[in-house]
């Protein structure tokens, strides 16, 4: 036992270094146009200040827009919020439609961002840009399956772009195993951050985002230590568990979610989808786990008992590394 703990501390050390700035700290880019009156547009384009690459990834917009105001970025948390304002009244009416917007260097940060246009008359337009589509063209009319998609993308993005969540599913399953406490717990789970989710994102409740970060780390460390007791309360009623702990995590997706923003024309739609692709996402993860322990026991045989504790170190180590981060972070702010 003490080699595997010397292991698992050894894997943490090596993870740490690796791991910190993924753990929900996923920040989709956004570039946001809203229309100003006589041809002029105001354009925000947020993005994380933690690059990926050399290249840097910035808006581009039609050559007959020029920019009249341009004041210093600011920072925001982790990102970066630069606003200028164009002027692109020698588009003549038609103004942005019909024009090409996007966004350079997502290839080569493998990023992908929001793109949202929102013009005098009310027409808004959005589209998920990629390095494969990194710009879109205005069409006249919007179409509202691209909420659907879009948002519904967007979740998925996060809950796999967040180790954090994944980890306190991972130990979910080793919790309760498969079957229908699997089923139950996981409801309770989606319950819980479906709620606080929707709250905050449609300002019914405000929290310290650190404090929040903090508090997921400290529910993936109680759901470890849980798993070292053996059976017990919270082993045979383990949904009370993963229904309040799901409330702390709705506020995390939350706080992706007002990083990217939600269309003012069809909030209910993209808050609707963006919770689809969390859970699209949160079941195909537990099926992979499932799907890579049923090819992995059978070699194992026997032997299987003797690697259990190796996941359940692992995630008491990340879970403890967090709490020190980020409670540091949240008595910084």
């Amino acid at each position: 036992m003490n080699r595997l703990i010397r292991l698992c501390l050894l894997l943490t050390l090596v993870a740490g270094f690796a791991l910190p700035a993924q753990a929900h700290r996923f920040a989709p880019s956004l570039l946001q146009v809203t229309g100003a009156g006589e041809g002029r547009f105001n354009l925000v384009w947020k993005t994380p200040v933690q690059a990926t690459s050399p290249v840097p990834m910035r808006p581009l917009w039609p050559k007959g827009c020029e920019v009249i105001q341009a004041p210093p970025s600011q920072l925001e948390g982790t990102g970066k919020v630069t606003s200028l304002l164009l002027d692109c009244s020698s588009l003549g009416e038609a103004g942005l439609v019909g024009q090409r917007l996007g966004i350079e260097g997502l290839g080569s940060n493998q990023a992908s961002a929001m793109f949202m246009l929102t013009l005098r008359d009310g027409r808004y337009y959005q589209q998920v840009l990629t390095a494969e589509n990194p710009d879109y063209r205005v069409p006249a009319e919007p179409g509202a399956g691209k909420v659907m998609g879009d948002y519904t993308v967007l979740g998925i993005e996060h809950i796999w772009g967040g180790v954090d969540h994944l980890l306190f599913v991972f130990g979910l399953i080793l919790l309760v195993g498969g079957g229908t406490r699997l089923l139950w717990t996981i409801t309770a789970f989606t319950v819980g951050h479906s709620i606080t989710l929707s709250l905050a994102a449609l300002g019914y409740i405000h929290y310290p985002v650190e404090l929040v970060e903090f508090a997921i780390a400290v529910s993936i460390f109680v759901l470890a230590v849980e798993l070292t007791r053996g059976d017990g309360l919270v082993k045979r009623y383990p949904w009370w568990l993963a229904g309040g702990f799901g409330l702390l995590h709705g506020m995390g997706f939350a706080g992706a979610l007002a990083a990217t923003g939600l269309p003012q024309a069809n909030v209910p739609l993209a808050l609707l989808f963006f919770n689809v692709g969390i859970e699209v996402g949160q079941i195909a993860f537990i099926l992979l786990v499932l799907l890579i322990w049923l090819f992995v026991r059978r070699p194992l045989g026997d032997s299987a008992g003797r690697f259990a504790a190796f996941p359940v170190y692992l995630l008491g180590c990340l879970s403890a590394m967090w709490c020190i981060q980020r409670g540091l972070e949240a008595l910084a702010a």
